[in-house]
Order: structure tokens, then C-alpha cells, then sequence
């Protein structure tokens, strides 16, 4: 992955550490609680608080209950107005009741998605590190083996059931392709959820038992019935929503028609090849491509050769 590249994905920039040998300190929870100086992160869901000059907006141990599920996030490795080096973030996902105490107006509380790329680095990486934990803890109360109530142990980062199973966080890996032909058109695809104008790359979870190389040229077929060579990797960004790991890929189309690039009909409504003048022309009115949070688009910046000028 090039600095350039990475520079370009905003969900996977990071100034924490992680800190995983703190997450097994006895008594963590209080330990964190009788400290002044940590910072917590209160979490609605998946949505975020902000202060008015776009920073994430902490809360203190007071604000939030004792049986209040908790994350440790990590320490601060850089200092900032807000917080200096070395100072302790947790997450804590609170309940409908302490959201309103904490913030009654709805229209505060925001999605990640909507405004990663105004994060500084530092509170990029706390967000996504507290969003993809939220979404995990929302669905694993219980335990896939026994059926029993698995309790929260080591920092947030671990279940554990009465018979001693212990569940860890997983995160599924996708794969997502810009797939350029003879021309060095980009291939575009229409999700059957989307709106009618709206396309991006193709994209989909690599399987069981099969390599990232071979999930892109199984996506790109299954998706578009085009045939691809030589995937070449670019990089990666975490995408907590709920769960995935978006590793981004360029590929060459085998030679052949392009247009017999057809949808899978399911999925995939329309796929369309796009050169750099028709994304030039229609991005923002007649094409609508994905958002600056997203890796799609810093593919797509990638193959156009700079930032394109939307939101």
C-alpha cells in the first residue's frame, strides 16, 4: 500500500495504542473509573457524540451507570488539546435511558459513517475500534454453544459463559475491485438496494477455504460475468458496519467484449463500464458514487488520478 493510497482512507488512519495488556488488570473497571483522567466514550448504538468543533465529545465515570457494558479503547500515543499522551479512552455503550441524560437532543447523536473523514486520527481510530465492538457485543449476550448469558471479561474484549467458553470478536474479510479493461474504463456496478443512479466497485466476503486473489475473480465473475487477471493489492480499511474488513484490489479484465458484462440480476442490477470523462461529466447529478469514508471511492480516486470534487 503506497502513502498515497493510505493517505486516502480515512477510516484507517490511528494514534492509539491499543494497550492489550492492560485489558487483563484486576478489577479493570474500577481501576478506569477511580482515574480522573480517563476519557468515556459514551455510544448509542453505533452513533457518536460530537463538540462543536467536530471532535468526539467524552463523558466522565459519573456519567455513566456501573452496569453499563464497557470497552477498553486503548491510550493516547500523541497529545491533543483534550487529552495528553498516555491518557486512557473507554467505550461504553449505554443504554436508550443514559443516552437522553447524556444528550436528550436525537439529532446529536451521529453515525460514523456519515462524518469519519472530519476526524483527527486519533478519534478515527477510537471510533471505529468502539463502533465495530458496539455491533459485536449487541449480538453475542449470549452463548452460540450452551444458550447461556455470557458476561463481559478483559477490558470488553472477551464473553465468557458459566461453562467457561469464552467468545472473541471476529471480523469478516471482503474483498472490493476496481476492474479496469483495454480502454482503462472502470467497471461500476448498481446494488439492488441502492437508488437507481447510485454505483460503486464490486464487492464481496472472501469464503471458507479460499484465498483473497480467488474471492476476487469468484465476486467479479458471480457479480458481473466478467473474467479478471492479475489482482493486485492496494490496501485495507476497517468498515464496522457491522463488521467487515475491506481489503481493496485493482484488477484487469481478461481480454474479450466488454460488453458482455452483465448483473447478476439479484445483487447486481446494472454493471457498466465508465470512462474518466463520463465520470467527470455525470458524478453528482446523473451518477452517484460513494462517499469519501468509504475505500470504494479511494479506489475510484486512484484509477481517476485525484480527488473528485463531491461529497
Amino acid at each position: 500500500m503506497t502513502v498515497e493510497f493510505a493517505a486516502r482512507l480515512p477510516l484507517s488512519r490511528n494514534e492509539l495504542d491499543r494497550d492489550a495488556e492492560f485489558r487483563t488488570t484486576p478489577d479493570l473497571d474500577s481501576v478506569l473509573r477511580d482515574d480522573p483522567a480517563t476519557r468515556y466514550l459514551p455510544l448509542r448504538g453505533s452513533e457518536m457524540l460530537r463538540n462543536a468543533d467536530g471532535t468526539l465529545r467524552f463523558v466522565s465515570a459519573a456519567d455513566v451507570p456501573e452496569d453499563t457494558v464497557l470497552l477498553y479503547l486503548g491510550r493516547a500515543i500523541t497529545d491533543a488539546a483534550d487529552a495528553p499522551a498516555g491518557t486512557r479512552f473507554v467505550a461504553a455503550f449505554v443504554d436508550p435511558d443514559t443516552a437522553r441524560a447524556i444528550e436528550p437532543d436525537e439529532d446529536a447523536w451521529e453515525s460514523l459513517r456519515m462524518f469519519g473523514t472530519e476526524l483527527s486520527a486519533r478519534d478515527q481510530g477510537l471510533a471505529v475500534e468502539a463502533v465495530a465492538m458496539a455491533n459485536w457485543h449487541a449480538v453475542h449476550g449470549f452463548s452460540p454453544r450452551t444458550g447461556s448469558p455470557a458476561s463481559v471479561t478483559t477490558g470488553g474484549w472477551v464473553r465468557r459463559d458459566p461453562e467457561g467458553h469464552e467468545l472473541f470478536p471476529r471480523t469478516d474479510a471482503a474483498i472490493i475491485v476496481g476492474v479496469t479493461d483495454a480502454e482503462d474504463r472502470i467497471l461500476l456496478g448498481s446494488n439492488a438496494a441502492w437508488d437507481q443512479d447510485r454505483y460503486s466497485l464490486l464487492a464481496g466476503f472472501v469464503e471458507p477455504g479460499e484465498s483473497l486473489e480467488d474471492a476476487v475473480r469468484r465476486e467479479v465473475w458471480e457479480e458481473s460475468g466478467v473474467r479478471v487477471e492479475e489482482p493486485e493489492y492496494l490496501g485495507s480499511q476497517p468498515w464496522p458496519f457491522p463488521a467487515s474488513l475491506m481489503l481493496g484490489f485493482r484488477a484487469r479484465a481478461v481480454d474479450g467484449d466488454p460488453s458482455t458484462a452483465r448483473p447478476d440480476g439479484v445483487e447486481i442490477l446494472d454493471v457498466r463500464w465508465f470512462s474518466r470523462d463520463e465520470i467527470r461529466e455525470r458524478a453528482g447529478d446523473t451518477l452517484l458514487l460513494p462517499g469519501r469514508t468509504s475505500i470504494a471511492r479511494a479506489i475510484i480516486e486512484e484509477w481517476y488520478g485525484g480527488p473528485l470534487d463531491l461529497p
